[in-house]
């Protein structure tokens, strides 16, 4: 579907002249897994530091903050380990911006577009490199973040079966408290949480910064999964993948 650049409002209008095309780059499964990630990620910081940090005081006798608290972090805990095997899945069955192969710089053109994009950041040039998904340094930066909340499911699970006592879980996991001691593996626990907050911050600057610049429908794309690009933009991105 090819459309041209005064067809919409000027605030979703795309940074350059010329037919443009509504392209499906998000999928389903790609949308509802993030939204589950972040959605369950909050919960879980919020029970998880008031487990390591009781900031919650209440006189009830009857009342178990802490037992609510770790048994909502539970249920949170389960959703996001769901959509992250979701998300883990899409990586090999999705399309070509959601595929592992969109996120592990293999292609000299993703090496480049990291080169671009850190210089856009550190104000060295002020043109943005556009791309049609995830340009190479935040796909990297995706990457990342994919490796910390596998770390932190690991360690979450070692850390409930330690407690737990559960057969089948600490045939599977019990072998990392036996690896590593289990004050480490709650310290590591607890400072992935920092690491997602501060990855959040920027992701949000990015994302607004970008979509500004672009003006493509970038914000709007993680509801909706539709971005409008420009059909040479297009054509380039898949001769480059072609190429590699």
């Amino acid at each position: 579907m090819s459309v041209t650049a005064g067809s919409w409002s000027e605030s979703r209008a795309p940074y350059t002249l010329g037919p443009s095309e509504r392209v499906y780059v998000w999928e389903l499964p790609v949308r509802v897994s993030h939204w589950f990630i972040v959605l369950s990620a909050a919960v879980l910081a919020f029970t998880g530091y008031y487990m390591h940090n009781p900031f919650i005081v209440v006189r009830a006798r009857t009342a178990y903050v802490m037992g609510t608290m770790r048994f909502i972090h539970l249920i949170a805990a389960s959703a996001f380990t769901s959509a992250f095997l979701l998300r883990l899945y899409w990586f090999f069955v999705g399309n070509e911006w959601s595929n592992w192969r969109a996120f592990v710089p293999i292609h000299r053109q993703q090496w480049r577009g990291m080169g671009r994009m850190v210089a856009f950041y550190s104000f060295v040039r002020k043109d943005l490199t556009h791309h049609v998904g995830h340009n190479g340094l935040a796909a990297v930066t995706y990457m990342l973040m994919f490796t910390l909340m596998f770390v932190e499911i690991l360690t979450g699970l070692a850390l409930y079966s330690y407690t737990d006592s559960n057969r089948v879980l600490s045939f599977f996991i019990g072998w990392l408290p036996r690896l590593m001691d289990i004050s480490y593996l709650r310290l590591t626990h607890f400072l992935i949480m920092f690491a997602f907050a501060i990855f959040v911050i920027h992701h949000v600057y990015s994302a607004v910064l970008v979509s500004w610049e672009e003006r493509n429908g970038l914000i709007e794309s993680i509801f909706t999964g539709y971005k409008f690009v420009p059909e040479e933009e297009l054509k380039e991105s898949r001769a480059s993948k072609r190429d590699g």
